[in-house]
């Protein structure tokens, strides 16, 4: 395992970071899997569990808390919070009121005292950055939280909340967590380079693209993943987006045979390697997924497969826009670009 350092922390972490979306409803992940992958992935060297208020309602944490008992010291802990819990109109976005509530929502569920790293999980552009970041530097200064961080802003969004940290004398983000991947490199052109320049640690989310880079998903087969059953519209070959990425894949996996590598360790290898990524992210549903992408764990890519990558798939360039995750919001609503 590598590790690296988390941005301007001083923590170090590995390059492999596990990701416990799958776990509990979402995933069908039972407690005793969840606990094996947990157990697995420590035992790999990997110090880095992120996790979220809204993966299954809370059961996600819940059972990473059950997961870690007696060993949360060893961990760097991350949760996030700001998408909607239920229907309650305020049990959602980035204010005051939401966070300190769900933090301790969280922590509860957690059965922690802390965690390490707590993230806004989307933009929310009806909370000002002075309304969040003020929320976030009270609730690291009263413990609960080490370091804070941002989850898929667009590049601007990052900017502006550091500049809002620095004009209002409060805590900034020190992360951000990114889709990122072979088939989605636009975060490439704006948001690594403004990581970099703020010094943010980066984990990076989706790195085998919701199973596109995973091995199984190949031309003339049936595509068979949980996510795929989750959201065909994704994985439908007759759609010329999808088209485009099947064939990309095709040839990536070329390049992997060439190299002596598995799909999973040449698209994990992909993200580790740019210099503005601290982590990726692995989101195993059953332990036995979770060998193949640990066998990925000190893979490092050689130029030559670089640049045959960059030669498949441009740098900067999305073949996966559905992840993107990050389109402002007047793009998505009318009534925000019109008088």
């Amino acid at each position: 395992m590598q590790y690296r350092t988390l941005g301007r922390t001083g923590v170090q972490v590995s390059s492999l970071a596990l990701g416990a979306m799958n776990f509990g409803r979402i995933g069908r992940t039972t407690q005793e899997q969840a606990t094996a992958i947990v157990d697995a992935a420590l035992d790999a060297g990997i110090n880095v569990i992120d996790t979220a208020d809204m993966y299954g309602d809370g059961e996600s944490e819940e059972m990473v808390g059950k997961a870690l008992a007696g060993r949360r010291d060893d961990i760097v802990l991350a949760t996030k919070a700001g998408m909607p819990i239920g229907e309650e109109r305020n049990h959602r976005g980035s204010s005051r009121r939401w966070l300190v509530t769900e933090l301790d929502n969280s922590l509860r569920r957690l059965g922690v005292d802390h965690v390490d790293l707590y993230q806004i999980h989307r933009w929310d552009p009806s909370t000002s950055d002075e309304e969040t970041l003020s929320a976030l530097t009270d609730l690291q200064r009263a413990g609960k939280i080490r370091y804070f961080g941002s989850s898929t802003f667009p590049a601007y969004r990052l900017v502006q909340a550091q500049w809002a940290a620095r004009e209002h004398r409060l805590g900034r983000y020190v992360t951000e967590q990114p889709s990122y991947s072979i088939l989605q490199r636009g975060i490439e052109t704006h948001v690594l380079p403004v990581a970099e320049e703020y010094g943010l640690g980066v984990l990076a989310w989706s790195p085998l693209a919701s199973g596109w880079l995973s091995g199984v998903v190949r031309a003339g087969k049936p595509i068979s993943t949980s996510r795929s059953v989750l959201l065909p519209e994704r994985f439908d070959t007759s759609i010329p987006g999808n088209q485009a990425r099947l064939h990309a894949v095709e040839q990536l996996a070329d390049v992997a045979a060439e190299a002596g590598l598995s799909m999973i360790q040449l698209a994990l290898g992909f993200v580790t390697a740019h210099p503005a990524v601290t982590s990726a992210l692995i989101g195993p549903r059953t332990p036995d997924h979770l060998p193949a992408q640990l066998a990925a764990a000190d893979t490092v890519l050689s130029s030559d497969v670089l640049d045959a990558i960059d030669a498949i798939v441009a740098p900067g360039t999305d073949l996966a826009p559905q992840e993107k995750f990050d389109t402002p919001p007047s793009l998505l609503d009318p009534s925000l670009r019109r008088r």
